[in-house]
């Protein structure tokens, strides 16, 4: 399997890089930053130099073409204001759909977020961190609107850098609750897995069933 990560970078995406490339996966990372190729590199990924905030879907396309799958794990990241938001979170993500429809690769997973579906400002009293949760939002309805792709949304809980457990609870909603960044890359792989869970939108966060069987569950829902 080939897949692309646009967010080469991020934490989830460098674990989910070394599972696919541990197990004999080609993985190609999109990059901002040329000086993170290294780390790319050393978790078995091939490093694309690409700015998803200034590229065309053209450009894109050229990067992802030969792919099965695509995986959107790009983010503004803390510190950005309310404008990145919109220009990663949502039109970044909106741009690798539309570049990978483009390439013919029609396997598009999206690490989104909790809240995602409900109001923004029900959410929280942050603004900036309304702002991510809309453009999130809107970014789900966009990539779902294109009716080819065989799109699957996660919405992990709060993010953690602790040890995974590789036991999850999946569901359309799960209420509150965390997870570490490493069983959000473990239940990636076995999603890419599984075609079933295409067209499927789940809520992540640490639980009591293994992952295989929690992600089998939710392809059979």
């Amino acid at each position: 399997m080939r897949v692309v990560i646009a967010g080469g970078h991020g934490k989830i995406a460098l674990a989910l890089e070394r599972l696919l490339s541990q197990r004999g996966d080609s993985v190609t990372g999109l990059i901002r930053n040329p000086a993170q190729a290294s780390d790319l590199e050393a978790a078995g990924a091939e490093a694309i130099v690409v700015d998803l905030e200034n590229s065309s879907v053209d450009e894109v396309a050229r990067h992802v073409r030969g792919a099965d799958a695509v995986v959107f794990a790009a983010g503004a990241g803390p510190g950005s204001g309310a404008a990145r938001k919109e220009t990663v979170d949502r039109a970044a993500a909106v741009l690798l759909a539309d570049a990978a429809i483009d390439a013919g690769v029609l396997r598009y997973l999206m690490i989104s977020a909790m809240g995602a579906d409900r109001r923004a400002d029900d959410e929280t009293s942050d603004p900036v961190f309304a702002a991510y949760l809309r453009a999130k939002a809107a970014a789900d309805e966009e990539v779902l609107a294109r009716a080819e792709m065989q799109t699957t949304l996660v919405r992990p809980g709060h993010l953690t850098d602790e040890s995974g457990t590789g036991r999850v609870f999946l569901a359309p909603s799960t209420g509150r609750g965390s997870v570490p960044r490493r069983d959000v890359a473990a239940v990636l792989v076995a999603v890419l897995d599984a075609p079933e869970t295409a067209g499927q939108t789940f809520e992540l966060i640490s639980g009591e069933t293994p992952i295989e069987d929690a992600v089998a569950a939710v392809g059979r829902s």
